[in-house]
């Protein structure tokens, strides 16, 4: 079971990125998938998640900017980052929780860098 994470990098502010994560040895479609940030000094806090029936849920501070979807058919999560302000920096994660067998996998995580 293995999450792979990519997309992160350095960007001005105001930019977008797109972070992907694709997951391999998992019934993808049972699964809600979420993104989680760590900024340095400071504990790992949900972004935003989304369920197997697409019903997506954000944390405050990046609702009307960021954007969760998935595509089942490829076994992807996607967050979509836009307007995006120096307080967005942080290493990214993205995590998979199996519904059917209850357990929790995450990915190694990318880094976001927003430049002000």
């Amino acid at each position: 079971v293995q999450l792979q994470a990519s997309g992160g990098g350095l960007v001005q502010a105001g930019g977008s990125l797109r972070l992907s994560c694709v997951t391999f040895g998992r019934i993808f479609s049972r699964n809600v998938m979420s993104w989680h940030r760590q900024k340095p000094g400071k504990q790992r806090e949900l972004v935003a998640s989304i369920t197997s029936g697409s019903k997506t849920d954000y944390v405050d501070a990046v609702k009307g900017r960021f954007t969760i979807s998935r595509d089942n058919a490829k076994s992807t999560v996607f967050l979509q980052m836009n307007s995006l302000k120096p307080e967005d920096t942080a290493v990214y994660f993205c995590n998979a929780l199996d519904l059917g067998d209850r357990t929790s996998v995450w990915g190694q995580g990318t880094q976001v860098t927003v430049s002000s």
